[in-house]
């Protein structure tokens, strides 16, 4: 592949990512839910035929408005199709078979606030409670963020038929409880809101703790959850103090990105970050959406998060890190959500307030659980708190038994260097 032709390529995955969900949710209204597939080929076909001549003709001067172009006549293509005249006979199908409605019906439906309004129909159509919740990342990640199968699946350390396998089903859900393309309203709102917002956490958790890849933080899955969200935020209708105190989180945790992982991929705690590296603007991004937040007499896990994520970006250094403030928020925590990963972190925060014993007491409280036989902080948690414990031969034990998982080299090589300072300060 040529200079040319790469810059071209990278031009392509740049609009495939930023416009496709767009594109696929405009689609999606004007052909019906039960042809979300038809949809996202109109697009594809869209961006091959803009890879195909731009490597003949150049890049045209406004590329996004030249795919919009390819990508509106292809649909109305499709709908003058003697086959497909009776399956689409909304009103908004009708009008774009009709030359004398057909162009306003064009500039309508791709205006700027028409194209916002149905990417978050179709984050509501995708989250919708008939979908199981698998299904509805995968299909989020799909229709609205425009990754691919395979892409999907390295996402969450699975295989592509099982992904596909989820889409599947989710497009048949759709279809058979012929859920509609709207965003809810009244008692209802708040309930499919509340399924919205845990699915894009769920995308920003695993772009934030990548459980696969080459890079420990996968940055295109965070920033696709935050777009997601401010799409939320920016509608009056949707817009709420869970949806503020999410995009909080987000951007205050976004803001240690840059000093997270270390030049070989490791990541680095909080301790051994440089504070000179945090995005000051997005810590000040992250604080606004928390005060808008708490303007409201409402407390979640979002809320309590961000906060405990505000106390770290706000704190000077690590020694002057407000613990026992945090310890009092984990404490919240805990009353809303007592799974296994908070009585870990809680486990942390409390070896920073008091004696490691008290901590190793309280993590062996949380007891046998499946999720930690494979989840590496456990093991290391416990190894660092016995060794703070004066018990270095238990740590070593720990680590050792770690290093049977399922581990990449970096892991590996960290456990090493750990087990090497154990045994020399034992």
């Amino acid at each position: 592949m040529s200079t040319a032709e790469k810059n071209i390529s990278d031009q392509i995955d740049h609009l495939f990512r930023h416009e496709y969900g767009k594109l696929v949710s405009v689609l999606t209204k004007t052909f019906g839910t039960s042809h979300i597939q038809l949809a996202e080929d109109v697009v594809q076909e869209a961006m091959l035929e803009a890879l195909n001549q731009w490597n003949y003709n150049g890049v045209p001067e406004n590329p996004v408005g030249w795919i919009y172009k390819v990508a509106k006549y292809k649909a109305v293509n499709v709908l003058n199709r003697e086959k497909y005249k009776r399956k689409y006979a909304s009103d908004i199908s009708q009008r774009l078979q009709s030359e004398w409605t057909l162009k306003p019906a064009l500039e309508h439906i791709f205006t700027d606030k028409e194209v916002a309004d149905d990417q978050l129909r179709m984050i509501f159509t995708c989250c919708h409670p008939s979908i199981s919740s698998d299904s509805q990342v995968a299909l989020t990640l799909k229709t609205l963020c425009g990754f691919s199968i395979p892409e999907i699946a390295k996402a969450f350390l699975t295989h592509e038929e099982n992904i596909n396998k989820r889409l599947v089903r989710a497009r048949k859900t759709i279809k058979e409880a012929n859920i509609p393309f709207e965003v809810p309203t009244g008692k209802a709102l708040e309930k499919r809101l509340s399924s919205v917002l845990e699915t894009i956490y769920l995308l920003f958790n695993e772009g934030y703790n990548a459980s696969s890849g080459n890079s420990p933080i996968r940055y295109e899955l965070c920033e696709e959850a935050v777009r997601l969200a401010e799409i939320i935020a920016s509608n009056p209708n949707t817009r709420s103090s869970n949806t503020y105190a999410l995009l909080a989180l987000m951007s205050l945790n976004m803001s240690r990105f840059k000093s997270r992982v270390d030049e070989f991929d490791n990541v680095l705690d909080l301790e051994h970050q440089d504070r000179s590296d945090w995005d000051r603007a997005l810590i000040k991004k992250g604080l606004y959406f928390l005060e808008m937040a708490t303007q409201q007499n409402e407390v979640s896990i979002y809320h309590i998060l961000a906060t405990i994520s505000a106390q770290h970006c706000t704190a000077v250094d690590y020694k002057s890190t407000d613990w026992a403030g945090i310890l009092e928020l984990y404490d919240m925590l805990v009353q809303i959500d007592k799974s296994p990963i908070v009585l870990l972190n809680r486990a942390v925060v409390l070896s920073k307030t008091s004696h490691p014993k008290e901590a190793l007491e309280q993590l062996n409280q949380i007891g046998d659980t499946q999720t930690f036989h494979t989840y590496l902080p456990y093991y290391t948690t416990r190894a660092e708190l016995h060794f703070q414990n004066k018990e270095p031969q238990k740590a070593i034990d720990i680590l050792n038994e770690a290093l049977k998982l399922p581990l990449d080299e970096n892991s590996k090589s960290l456990i090493n260097i750990k087990l090497i300072e154990y045994s020399r300060k034992s």
